[in-house]
């Protein structure tokens, strides 16, 4: 099963796909997926792949925004999930609240910038989830959230080429 994902060009589109929806892994973990399969033989388009993980990426934003502080509030006190939730409840409040005092009326650069910059704990979902719990418009969070996603591709990008040419110019 694993070789289908590996070896066969569809499994490439769908992996790059779904990592990208992944928390934490989103396109920072994607396109060097895609640069690798890039150099597999398989005829996998870098063009087509970003599409993907760009789509794959945007998909979870309008469930996070809308339903996610509610889905986090609801099990923050739980048993088995309570932790979880309460953590990812307090990371979404800190990412807001630092988005907020650096950004004041700059919100919506602040939040194009907290997800385009690829750190840890930075991108779409933990932008939208900051985003929602500063009640932040939705049409102005999608908007910031896709520039976000530019800029981190365009850095990513970069890093990757820049590493994969560096590597495939070593071992030839």
């Amino acid at each position: 099963m694993l070789t289908f994902f590996k070896e066969s060009l569809i499994g490439q589109y769908i992996t790059v796909f779904i990592v990208s929806m992944v928390p934490l892994i989103e396109l920072r973990g994607a396109i060097p997926f895609a640069y690798a399969f890039n150099h597999t033989g398989t005829g996998f388009n870098l063009l087509l792949g970003y599409i993907l993980i760009a789509i794959g990426n945007m998909i979870p934003v309008p469930l996070i925004y809308f339903f996610a502080r509610k889905v986090l509030e609801w099990g923050k006190d739980k048993p088995v999930i309570g932790k979880f939730f309460t953590f990812c409840l307090e990371k979404g409040e800190k990412g807001g609240q630092k988005l907020q005092a650096k950004a004041g009326q700059g919100l919506f650069v602040a939040l194009m910038l907290f997800v385009g910059i690829p750190l840890p704990g930075t991108g779409a979902w933990t932008g939208t989830l900051a985003a929602s719990i500063l009640d932040m418009d939705f049409k102005k969070t999608v908007t910031a959230v896709i520039c976000g996603i530019a800029l981190a591709a365009v850095i990513v990008s970069i890093v990757c080429a820049l590493g994969f040419g560096a590597w495939f110019g070593i071992t030839g």
